[in-house]
């Protein structure tokens, strides 16, 4: 019985899902041929992927408003947990910085990769283990 409900209920996330895919490859079609005639090919398709993209950051922002992992007591924060934190304090300066640091970081690979290697590896290390009493 509960298994049958969870088979359900996994189906009915799927359809909703292959819906919304759907819907979304429709807009980007009725978008990119009301604006192929206006601003050429080109442009159409980067007004496209901007639009698509805006909504999956908006989709995203509403997703995970309310998750909120609880820290651990006597746990310091991590790199990360502040970055999320200032996120929700601030997601339109948290949108303007990802976007200025995803330049940086496009530019910089472009440049040379093994900087840009070196310091994504240093941002998600693991910090000291905490001393032994």
């Amino acid at each position: 019985m509960i298994f049958r409900k969870l088979v359900g209920l996994i189906a009915a996330c799927a359809a909703i899902a292959a819906a919304a895919g759907i819907c979304m490859v429709a807009l980007a079609f009725a978008i990119y041929a009301g604006l192929r005639d206006n601003i050429g090919p080109a442009w159409a398709s980067a007004a496209v992927a901007g639009i698509v993209a805006v909504i999956a950051l908006i989709i995203a922002l509403v997703a995970t408003r309310r998750a909120r992992p609880t820290p651990m007591k006597d746990e310091p924060q991590t790199l990360a947990a502040k970055l999320i934190e200032l996120a929700r304090a601030r997601p339109l300066l948290a949108t303007g910085a990802v976007t200025a640091a995803a330049a940086a970081a496009i530019t910089m690979a472009i440049k040379n990769p093994r900087i840009l290697t070196a310091i994504i590896a240093a941002a998600f290390a693991p910090g000291p283990p905490p001393p032994k009493p």
